[in-house]
């Protein structure tokens, strides 16, 4: 067939396309590649979770770049970094992934990203995107790190309500701290729930922060002063080293009765796993604004089941997936957002970073991992309408023990 007939045909075809209301996918060519930066953690303390929240990333990314970013003439790459959980290294790393990849935008996996990077970021135009709860040290107007759950002591102090209600308890509820002063995210709970406690005496007691090394081996000591105090709950949202030596040590004390609070990045199946299994969890709580991947058939399980089956996700059903899940689609989204108000060719980091304040990121665009998402530039999470899942472990089995959980008002610290 020659070139003319060839060309006829496929603009006869697109004629029948286009009265139909159909529309066709965009010519490879006419794509725009746009890069994003993808922290992560290969050897430092969350090297052993660090392949599911990575493996959530891609499978997410795979998906929107088949079926979402061929639609818009949009494809995105991303390269991973190892910045070992560290404020140095991210800052070590930082000028060189700018040279190479030029981001629109840049995945931070935690606390030391948002220290290292946030001065920088207004100057550079890239946005961070966090898959995990804020801080107080990044609470502040006109944000460029972005993070989809309120701060940890909000999603504690949530926990701490609900838990005192459930209980039956009448007066203030005791709480314990397990925490370390090696990372800015760490101390920024402690000064969070020191915060909440103090707005709350009726309710909340801080009995005391223990500051441990990063990863402790053995906090029996720390933990019987802690249990001599009458803690009734001990919040550990630092990591699973913390979690399985706080268990040891509740269980050489003989007291299952006090539950360990955790978060989503050092939750019960992650904590589980390094304790030597799930059921070494009995009756202890998990605590964050996102889909909790329990056994329950939902919209979120359905499209990771999609991810497994057609996108190569290799992550688990567990909580560092969902974290990655998380992290990429919102991202993505806000990116379509972008699209849509300054062209396909056109979107920078700072356009992207307008898009969230200008549209909604609803629950629906999400699959349910997140609930709707509304920024505005008085902090980096959204203000309103936030709400948590509790999880647990029931019988040895990873449940929901409640849903949509309000967030609670707190203070900025």
């Amino acid at each position: 067939m020659n070139s003319s007939r060839r060309s006829a045909l496929g603009l006869m075809a697109a004629g029948v396309f286009a009265a139909a209301g159909v529309a066709l996918p965009l010519p490879a060519s006419a794509q725009t590649t746009y890069n994003i930066a993808g922290m992560a953690d290969f050897t430092g303390p969350y090297a052993d979770v660090m392949k599911s929240l990575v493996a959530g990333r891609w499978g997410v990314l795979n998906w929107w770049n088949e079926e979402v970013g061929k639609t818009i003439g949009v494809r995105v790459n991303m390269k991973d970094y190892d910045t070992r959980y560290d404020t140095a290294q991210t800052s070590s790393l930082w000028p060189g992934i700018k040279s190479e990849l030029r981001p629109i935008a840049a995945l931070g996996l935690g606390g030391p990203d948002a220290a290292a990077l946030q001065q920088r970021l207004p100057d550079d135009k890239v946005p961070l995107m966090m898959a995990t709860a804020s801080y107080g040290y990044s609470w502040r107007p006109e944000p460029w790190v972005f993070n989809p759950r309120a701060t940890y002591a909000h999603e504690a102090g949530a926990f701490y309500l609900w838990y005192r209600q459930q209980k039956g308890i009448t007066g203030p509820l005791k709480v314990a701290i397990i925490s370390s002063e090696a990372a800015p995210a760490y101390v920024d709970i402690h000064k969070g729930l020191q915060k909440f406690a103090a707005e709350n005496p009726d309710k909340i007691e801080l009995v005391e922060t223990v500051f441990t090394e990063v990863q402790p081996s053995d906090l029996t000591t720390q933990v019987n002063r802690l249990v001599r105090k009458g803690a009734q709950v001990i919040n550990i949202q630092t990591n699973t080293a913390a979690v399985v030596a706080t268990k040891r040590a509740l269980q050489a004390l003989g007291r299952k009765d006090i539950p360990v609070l955790m978060s989503s990045h050092n939750g019960l199946p992650a904590s589980g796993k390094a304790a030597g299994g799930l059921a070494q969890m009995e009756g202890d709580y998990e605590v964050y604004g996102m889909a909790i991947p329990a056994a329950d058939v939902t919209e979120t399980r359905k499209f990771y089941d999609m991810l497994v089956a057609k996108y190569k996700l290799t992550g688990g059903w567990d909580v560092m997936t969902m974290m990655g899940m998380n992290q990429m689609i919102f991202t993505l989204r806000a990116l379509e957002a972008a699209v849509k108000d300054v062209g396909a060719d056109k979107v920078t980091g700072e356009a992207l970073r307008n898009a969230m304040f200008k549209h909604t990121i609803t629950s629906k665009q999400t699959f349910g991992v997140l609930p709707d998402l509304k920024f505005s530039r008085e902090a980096p999470f959204p203000l309103a309408g936030l709400a948590v899942n509790i999880g647990t472990v029931t019988g040895g089995k990873y449940t929901v023990a409640a849903q949509n959980v309000p967030v609670p008002s707190v203070s900025k610290w």
